[in-house]
């Protein structure tokens, strides 16, 4: 209770273990975002930076607020942890529950830090020697294996995994704590999330398995030649779209007129996909036919139940019209609207393209998986272009990055 020995303050710098407050800056905090996790419950995280070299505390005040989309507050949530230093650390608050409401902002305040303390932990403590995501269309797991490059055994060591695009934008989170990890220990460490995450991750490393609709009704004959079209232009399209894939995506081809049929079951074998795509035509029958876009969109969400699907990746659907939906029975398009609803219950990203001016924009436009989601080709000169603009949409430039961050606590 008194400056002498040497301190610079009261009980606090010099010889102290404490360091006192006017010799240290601020935490700040760097971002803080909420993160759906199941109906009415999310995580809270936010990136704290801590500027000071070999000091951190033991004893950080933190408030998270939870906001509406009309700045109404859905919680606040208040908590103490610690802050290792010279880094980036996250905060992370678990299945908040925010019943109907769906946060638009997360707020984080940080209370004045009164205890400072010496301390050699950091961020390079650990090392992160490997990590996998699987399942992320089931049951999402992130395995990692981490280093303790300490001597020291370190208790209690929370550890937070970040998903970032490569835009550096936050996508989801999760977190595991380590009772015991002992020095130059490594230990497997694995994050789950309880629902599918693979639309989440719009990342070129997570596969995409991907099912094209093709319409082969009659009117897809229309312009006429030799090859007609614009079936032909709309054939050789799909096929260069499937060669844009990656070798651990898989490819599928339902075709549909007055039904539906599955020409190409998911496969890798992308040579096999495109030859099939080579081989179809529209049948005599189907020139006084319909249109069933309904029925193609349940025989493909089928497929995405088989166990040709793989888990690991995420679920799309292509589908090309160049007419309207005219079968089954009297509402075919409320039939299509249904069963595009159903696809998109079930996790499927849903693309639509619209050939020529026969088309139902505005319905094309409202079963696709938003607006961004559809595009017009005005003729089948433009189909190749769509499908490669749909091939970059399906993941951004470069992999998603996945931050592992232990956090040790002051001794």
């Amino acid at each position: 209770g008194a400056q002498n020995g040497g301190e610079r303050g009261v009980d606090c710098g010099g010889v102290c273990t404490r360091v006192c407050a006017l010799d240290t800056m601020p935490p700040v905090v760097q971002w803080a975002q909420s993160f759906r996790v199941t109906d009415g419950q999310y995580n809270a995280v936010a990136y704290v930076e801590n500027q000071n070299k070999g000091v951190g505390t033991s004893a950080l005040s933190y408030t998270f607020t939870l906001y509406n989309d009309k700045g109404g507050v859905i919680t606040s949530l208040s908590g103490v942890t610690f802050l290792p230093p010279d880094g980036v650390y996250p905060i992370f608050e678990g299945r908040i529950a925010v019943g109907a409401d769906v946060p638009a902002r997360t707020f984080l305040a940080l209370a004045p830090v009164d205890d400072w303390q010496k301390t050699a932990s950091g961020r390079t403590q650990f090392e992160v020697r490997s990590r996998a995501l699987v399942s992320a269309d089931s049951r999402p797991r992130l395995n990692t294996a981490l280093y303790n490059t300490s001597l020291e055994d370190e208790t209690n060591i929370e550890i937070v995994a970040m998903i970032f695009d490569a835009r550096g934008n936050a996508l989801t989170a999760s977190q595991s704590v380590v009772p015991r990890f002992a020095g130059r220990e490594e230990q497997q460490v694995v994050f789950t999330w309880p629902e599918p995450i693979a639309t989440t991750l719009r990342s070129c490393e997570v596969p995409t398995d991907v099912l094209l609709a093709i319409d082969l009704s009659g009117s897809m004959n229309n312009d006429g030649g030799t090859p007609p079209e614009p079936v032909s232009s709309a054939l050789m399209a799909a096929e260069s779209f499937v060669g844009l894939l990656h070798k651990h995506d898989r490819a599928g081809v339902v075709t549909y007129a007055t039904t539906a049929k599955l020409a190409q079951a998911l496969t890798n074998m992308h040579a096999s996909t495109q030859q099939t795509i080579g081989t179809l035509g529209i049948e005599p029958k189907e020139e006084t036919g319909e249109t069933n876009i309904g029925d193609a969109i349940m025989l493909a969400q089928n497929e995405f139940l088989t166990a040709r699907h793989n888990e690991d990746a995420r679920k799309v659907l292509v589908l090309l019209t160049d007419g309207k939906a005219t079968g089954p029975g009297n509402e075919p398009e409320a039939y299509a609207a249904r069963a595009a609803e159903a696809a998109r219950a079930a996790g499927i990203t849903l693309f639509t393209i619209g050939l020529g001016s026969g088309v139902n924009n505005i319905f094309l436009a409202g079963i696709a998986s938003g607006t961004d989601r559809y595009y017009r080709a005005p003729n089948s000169t433009e189909l190749d272009g769509i499908y490669r603009s749909i091939s970059t949409a399906l993941c951004e430039e470069g992999a998603s990055v996945i931050d592992v961050v232990p956090k040790v606590p002051l001794q």
